[in-house]
């Protein structure tokens, strides 16, 4: 199917550069203006065009003048590029007139589009015997006579309509390839084509789709699903609209394992068209797409931890979480919300009051991870991605090795899915970051004791110790409504020496509680020593100060210094000047180990230049301090 090279006579090229050759010698066709009208005359195929449709055709609404003289200038000169042998006198055979018009003679064989429809037919007839291979040999074929951008050098409004078209035709013709290549058991030669083909037209859905099932078909589950989720995500940026329902349909086999995927039972690829595909099926808007419709039925997984049965107070801030948490779908992505406070504070017994609250949003399912953030040994992301997967009802033996890949599969299975997932006790962003859902239907929550300010999306909770009539009830909850009430002053005094913290509270209840002979004012005396206090506050395996020093062992040595130095002082706070004489450090590392020590949670900053401990934390601060010293 040579289009010029060593065949003899004259050769024409539109499905690249517009080209002529003859006797395999390139021809000087001229300008730009002049290409486009011999592209017209191709095109046409030996049909007469008037000057007028040339005219309007190469220059539009822009036409000169005198644009009638230009053209018959330029077919003059084409007659002479085409013919250079003819006498003036005698008749053109190429480049004829017809009545008022032109028209370009040709015979077959003479243009590359001519050939490529040719090869299409073959490709057609071949397929209906039965000869897959056959077809797509000659497919390849036709393929091979693009040369590049269809019409390149011709200019004006009919030749972008047609370049349109051209590229178009040869799109059609390279999915109806790829569907004969699956067919014949060539996914893994494929791959490659089609991630180059996706790359550079992310949008055509039908190479999405053969891209998912290549693939598949590799054994590579999570690459298709990944696949899914990119494209998804691209139409809804690009286009906003979901998936067409025959990729979506497809993803649902893929997530499933359907086993009419495999290559035997792949129905015959569609016929070879020599017109542009016909178009898909409409997307759905993403506001009409209703999410989990249709989709296959998967685990749906609760691993929420119980929620704790005398939780009280916080009406403000659930409020807030569950009018974030509740957005679907909008603008912003999906709802992250990073919930951080010292060690103590109830960050974990808030996220799990509000997740079991929202319960019913979340109709897929919540997942739940203990990231030990703070501990000796914080969970890797890939763990923690292995026990979502297989939550979600993947075989541990196609859970894929890297971050990447397992994050991006665990996108995919959340793909119009409502879930809700809970992360516990994170250490930093890093930690957590692979592990967010992309489908706007799903939302989280963070726990952590540093802010995570730099956790992409997310809006920052802090969340401050309780307020004093919450801690009081809190209090009477645990140790009983009626010795708290007997005694409430007495109760008003042990809470305020508990900082009115969560974690302190209901230690120090649940010390009262367990001791039927004791009275609320009996734990005053014991509370008011401040070198005793933190040792009060301790049963079973709960410690305010075991709780602080997770926190402390985070920190680095210039950190644990200043936090050690700065429960110094007496008074109430202390000013940024103040402590850069106390640390021995110039105000700008001074600035910047404080507000360290303040995104850790172990420092508060009550106003621009001022920093203040929590009571129970200074108290730490300064035991930690002596045992440094001794």
């Amino acid at each position: 199917m040579a289009v010029h090279g060593s065949e003899d006579g004259l050769r024409f090229a539109v499905l690249g550069p517009v080209q002529a050759w003859r006797d395999g010698t390139e021809l000087d066709l001229g300008t730009p203006l002049q290409r486009s009208i011999l592209a017209m005359l191709l095109l046409r195929e030996s049909r007469a065009v008037t000057p007028a449709e040339m005219i309007d055709a190469v220059w539009g609404e822009d036409a000169p003048p005198r644009a009638l003289g230009a053209l018959r200038t330029y077919v003059s000169r084409l007659r002479a590029v085409l013919e250079p042998g003819r006498s003036p006198r005698t008749r053109p055979e190429l480049l004829i007139s017809v009545g008022r018009g032109y028209a370009l003679r040709l015979t077959g064989g003479v243009l590359d589009l001519t050939l490529f429809d040719r090869g299409l037919q073959e490709a057609e007839a071949a397929r209906r015997a039965g000869d897959r291979a056959g077809a797509a040999e000659s497919l390849r074929a036709s393929l091979a006579l693009c040369t590049g951008e269809p019409l390149a050098g011709a200019v004006g409004p009919y030749a972008e309509h047609q370049r349109d078209r051209l590229v178009e035709r040869r799109m059609s013709v390279l999915e109806t390839l790829m569907d004969l290549d699956l067919e014949l058991g060539r996914h893994a030669h494929v791959v490659s084509e089609l991630i180059a083909l996706t790359a550079d037209h992310p949008l055509r859905e039908r190479l999405r789709a053969q891209l998912m099932l290549a693939y598949y078909r590799c054994g590579r589950q999570a690459d298709a699903l990944a696949t899914f989720a990119d494209t998804r995500a691209a139409l809804i940026e690009e286009l906003g609209i979901e998936p067409g329902p025959g990729l979506t349909a497809l993803h649902q086999r893929i997530l499933t394992g359907d086993p009419s995927l495999a290559p035997a039972s792949l129905p015959a690829a569609d016929p070879v068209r020599l017109a542009p595909a016909d178009p898909p099926e409409p997307a759905r808007p993403p506001e009409t797409a209703e999410p989990g419709a249709g989709a296959p039925e998967l685990p749906r997984p609760a691993q929420l931890p119980a929620a704790v049965n005398d939780f009280t107070g916080r009406r403000q801030i659930i409020a807030r979480l569950c009018t974030l948490l509740s957005t679907q779908g909008g603008a912003d992505g999906v709802p992250v919300a990073a919930i951080s406070g010292i060690g103590g504070v109830g960050k974990t017994t808030l996220a799990v009051h509000v997740a079991h609250t929202l319960h019913d949003l979340f109709p897929d399912g919540q997942l739940y991870a203990d990231l030990r953030g703070y501990g000796e040994e914080p969970v890797a992301p890939e763990s923690v991605l292995a026990a979502f997967l297989r939550a979600l009802g993947l075989p541990a033996d196609i859970i894929p090795d890297g971050l990447a890949e397992r994050s991006a599969l665990f996108r995919s299975l959340l793909t119009d899915r409502r879930m809700l997932v809970l992360l516990d006790n994170a250490r930093d962003a890093a930690q957590v970051s692979h592990l967010l859902p992309g489908s706007t239907g799903c939302a989280a929550m963070v726990t952590s004791r540093g802010k995570l300010a730099d956790l992409a999306a997310a809006r920052l909770v802090d969340l401050d110790v309780m307020e004093p009539d919450e801690a009081l009830t809190l209090f009477g909850t645990v140790a009983g409504a009626e010795r708290v009430a007997a005694e409430r002053a007495a109760a008003m005094d042990v809470v305020a020496a508990c900082g009115f913290l969560p974690l302190a509270v209901r230690i120090v209840a649940a010390r009262l509680a367990a001791r039927a002979s004791w009275t609320v004012a009996s734990l005053v005396p014991r509370l008011a020593d401040e070198r005793r206090r933190l040792d009060e506050m301790r049963v079973g395996n709960l410690a305010v100060e075991a709780t602080f020093a997770l926190g402390y062992g985070q920190l680095s040595p210039a950190q644990a210094r200043a936090f050690r130095l700065l429960s110094l002082p007496g008074g109430p706070d202390i000013s940024a000047g103040a402590a850069s004489a106390l640390l021995a450090l110039n105000p700008t590392d001074t600035e910047d180990i404080l507000e360290s020590l303040v995104d850790a949670s172990l420092l508060e900053a009550p106003a621009p230049g001022r920093y203040r401990f929590h009571d129970l934390l200074k108290l730490f601060a300064r035991r930690t301090g002596e045992r440094a010293e001794a």
